[in-house]
């Protein structure tokens, strides 16, 4: 962990409004169910009542009226604050959400992403920390351009503890059917301590058909 500051890096800032138009312009409802499997894997016992339950699907379109709210986790120390993406000009913040009923689903705001809660921590030394955010297919989403980033890139995470770097391993995108199939080793709790990024990809005017996610690991 690093836990000096970063040139020209922002305090965690409120969230940023998108005008009601572009909003009715695309924003997706992201994949529900992605955690199903790692949620087994890391506590076996039947007792969340956030368990993910359901398979992994693709985001639908929805307009501003029908965008949800994600479901807001209670925060606690060592949660991310905001993830910073130098390659891509990405310095978004980050709150913790939770799934009920199996559905993942998160911040409408497209420039607030969503950490899920019942997973890894940044910085943590096994499990995935997993961040998710809604992509805008007329511009205006923090993970618009999450397909662009390259095999070592440099990807941070800042918490109130300090900021946690790590580097881009791997990026795919993925459509309904593979990702659901790969989601196991994906989205695995098992694993050393890494870091997924994850929004919708490939719009083809009425929908979206895959996901582009994102894997990192410290360097």
């Amino acid at each position: 962990m690093d836990t000096d500051d970063r040139p020209g890096e922002r305090a965690p800032a409120g969230s940023r409004w998108l005008a009601p138009a572009l909003l009715a312009a695309g924003i997706v409802l992201l994949v529900a169910g992605l955690l199903a499997w790692a949620q087994q894997s890391r506590d076996p016992a039947p007792a969340a009542t956030d368990r993910p339950t359901t398979s992994p699907t693709g985001g639908e379109v929805i307009g501003s009226s029908d965008l949800p709210t994600a479901n807001p986790a209670a925060w606690k120390p060592g949660a991310p604050r905001r993830l910073i993406v130098p390659t891509l000009g990405i310095d978004a913040p980050v709150v913790p959400v939770e799934a009920p009923g199996g559905v993942l689903t998160p911040p409408a705001d497209p420039q607030v992403l969503g950490w899920w809660a019942a997973g890894a921590k940044p910085g943590a030394r096994q499990g995935s920390a997993l961040v998710t955010g809604h992509t805008v297919h007329a511009g205006g989403g923090a993970m618009d351009d999450l397909e662009e980033l390259a095999e070592g890139d440099r990807v941070w995470m800042r918490t109130d503890r300090g900021r946690v770097g790590y580097d881009v391993r791997s990026v795919v995108v993925l459509g309904k059917g593979e990702l659901a199939a790969r989601a196991e080793r994906l989205f695995s709790q098992q694993v050393p301590g890494r870091l997924v990024l994850i929004t919708c990809e490939d719009w083809n005017g009425a929908e979206y058909l895959s996901n582009v996610v994102v894997t990192a690991s410290p360097p």
